[in-house]
């Protein structure tokens, strides 16, 4: 019988410390599954590849843009900036609404320029 480890509040056995980590985590991520019920219900309303509101923000400024300068360059630019947010979304889908949401609810301090970050101290 092997001797069991505790480690915090995981149990591990002594025989699978010795194991390289790679193949542990190879060996877990063969039991892992997506399941493709989970993934829809958990991913935001997807239109031709972005967020429905990533769509609708592209659409209504490149609509804007168009009706201003009259330039069929527009739609162009429309279309290149929809697959710039089709590749930004292919890995985290939700990017730009939490771009947006950071931008909305984490304003820079005063002090930003010297800390190059959010700093409270002075």
């Amino acid at each position: 019988m092997a001797k069991i480890l505790a480690f915090g509040p995981f149990w591990r056995d002594p025989a699978s410390l010795a194991e390289p980590v790679g193949r542990r985590v190879a060996a877990v991520a063969e039991d892992l599954r997506s399941d493709t019920l989970f993934v829809a219900l958990t991913r935001p309303q997807m239109f031709a590849g972005v967020t429905y509101s990533f769509f609708v923000i592209n659409m209504i400024v490149a609509v804007e843009l168009f009706l201003v300068f009259k330039s069929p360059w527009v739609l162009l630019a429309a279309v290149l900036v929809h697959l710039g947010g089709m590749i930004a979304s292919l890995r985290e889908p939700r990017v730009v609404d939490l771009w947006l949401t950071r931008v909305r609810h984490c304003p820079r301090v005063k002090n930003h320029d010297h800390w190059q970050c959010n700093s409270y101290r002075p």
